[in-house]
């Protein structure tokens, strides 16, 4: 009875389903398909000439196929949902590989299989919702420990697998997306080192990156500010991670600015090249470091010396990464986000006509169907990746609040779902759920902002596509179903 009732008799769709989430799902699906009609409307019908055709007719289709794989989902055995979970992360893993192989290249991507001439689907899309579901069986183990390194290199490699293959189909942006289940790690016990060594890794490629043979006078830019990068992170490894002694936090943190003074003052009579002395710096507080760590001062101090050595191996792989593992368009696109290539024309076309249409939405904006911006087309791709700059020119500053307030909405009401489950394989599901929608919402109105580089992630349930929106459908009333646990 309650929680651990187990009554094989078949549960109605709505008994002790979460109807807030249902009303808000079906808005952003409504809303969803207005700003669709709206991106693909012409401005040259009359009232009786509108017609429902096209994109938002497929659309349509598509919400009604999600519509019932939710409907389905609600009626499934909850045990069943959790039983599967390995199987189908297996196959999806196999399913995957095949695509590298059988899928045709579609804008210099092998992820999408071709159904029909009208039906595609894109297996990456749905390797979110069995990823989730096989993070969440693993870590819902009796015997699961976050802190055993068996156990958080199994989790972690549960993401990092569909991650590379993706990454094999030329589909960089569909494979950053599952880095959201470090979140849920994060939530599971997952120490803070990994989000910071996380947001090291992307410092180092970006400062590798831009300043790669830039001279800022004398100095190799480059390896002035890696240096410094390297530095901090050991700092804050050895003192906030490793447990050095107060008396050692001082010679710790001195060797940098000490070697900067010094050369501000040897500047004032010769060139100085300041990369040297922040290396001088970085190798001295290394010796600090790794003397502590043989006379176990501290604990685990060697891996302060082991952060700044794969650091450096990092930075030395950047160009090689950037070069042979990117696509010539990916890496336009994040040559133009750091200001290093201007390309009006080509990758920085869809930012600036986006921004333009945004911008031209005012508070208020032009009105339901009355977008010039988007109904003369400049914005590429505007009722799929860009569908934001759509809603915003027509609906304004206050459309877009409102949208943000839906997402809103759903992401709390998902974590207060997930906060309130006894199951663990329930909290980490929800949580997955979260973690995915809300990295699809920063990516894509970052992008669509010109904050981030486009690297084509849809916007959930509002984009056009069958297959974002039934994967986010399935994710999402799996939880519905899974959250039904304590009233059926």
């Amino acid at each position: 009875m309650g929680i651990y009732n187990h009554s094989h008799s078949s549960p109605k769709p709505l008994q002790g389903v979460d109807l807030i989430t249902i009303a808000l799902y079906l808005t952003m699906v409504a809303v969803g398909w207005f700003t669709i009609y709206a991106a693909g409307f012409d401005p040259e019908q009359t009232i009786r000439e509108i017609t429902i055709s096209g994109r938002s007719q497929s659309q349509l289709i598509w919400m009604g196929a999600s519509f019932a794989a939710g409907l389905a989902l609600l009626l499934m055995d909850r045990r069943l949902l959790r039983a599967s979970a390995p199987f189908l992360y297996a196959l999806t893993l196999l399913i995957l590989v095949a695509t590298i192989f059988i899928a045709p290249n579609i804008k210099g991507s092998h992820s999408w299989l071709v159904i029909t001439e009208t039906v595609r689907i894109q297996p990456a899309e749905f390797a979110k919702v069995t990823t989730a579901m096989m993070l969440a069986w693993w870590t819902s183990r009796y015997e699961f420990d976050i802190s055993k390194p068996r156990e958080l290199i199994v989790a972690l490699a549960i993401f990092l697998l569909p991650i590379l293959i993706i990454i094999l189909q030329s589909e960089t942006g569909s494979a950053l997306v599952f880095l959201a289940f470090v979140l849920v790690l994060y939530r599971e016990g997952l120490t803070s080192a990994v989000p910071f060594y996380g947001i090291l890794l992307v410092t180092l490629f970006v400062l590798t990156l831009r300043y790669n043979g830039v001279l800022w006078g004398a100095t190799n830019a480059s390896l002035l500010l890696i240096s410094i990068t390297i530095y901090i992170a050991v700092a804050i490894t050895t003192i906030g991670y490793c447990e050095l002694p107060y008396r050692w936090w001082l010679p710790t943190l001195a060797p940098l600015p000490v070697a900067m003074i010094l050369a501000f003052v040897i500047s004032l009579f010769r060139a100085v090249d300041y990369s040297i002395w922040a290396l001088i710096a970085l190798g001295a507080v290394l010796i600090i470091t790794l003397v502590q760590s043989f006379q176990h001062r501290g604990k685990h101090l060697w891996l302060a010396a082991l952060v700044a050595l794969l650091s450096l191996g990092l930075t030395s792989g950047v160009d090689y990464f950037f070069d042979h593992i990117l696509q010539p368009h990916q890496q336009t696109r994040i040559l133009v986000s750091l200001g290093m290539k201007d390309d009006p024309s080509g990758a920085g076309y869809n930012v600036r006509q986006s921004l333009i249409a945004i911008g031209s939405g005012g508070a208020t904006g032009k009105g339901y169907l009355q977008g010039t911006q988007t109904k003369l087309s400049f914005v590429p791709e505007q009722d799929t990746d860009f569908i934001f700059c759509t809603l915003a020119e027509e609906l304004g500053f206050i459309g877009s609040l409102l949208l943000m307030a839906l997402f809103t909405a759903l992401l709390l009401r998902l974590i207060y779902i997930s906060e309130r489950q006894v199951d663990p394989y329930v909290r980490t599901y929800g949580y997955s759920v979260a973690a995915i929608i809300f990295f699809h919402l920063t990516i894509n109105i970052g992008m669509v902002i010109g904050l981030v580089p486009v690297i084509g992630i849809p916007l959930p349930f509002f984009s056009y596509g069958g297959s974002s929106l039934l994967s986010f459908t399935i994710l999402l009333f799996i939880l519905l179903r899974l959250d039904q646990r304590r009233q059926a």
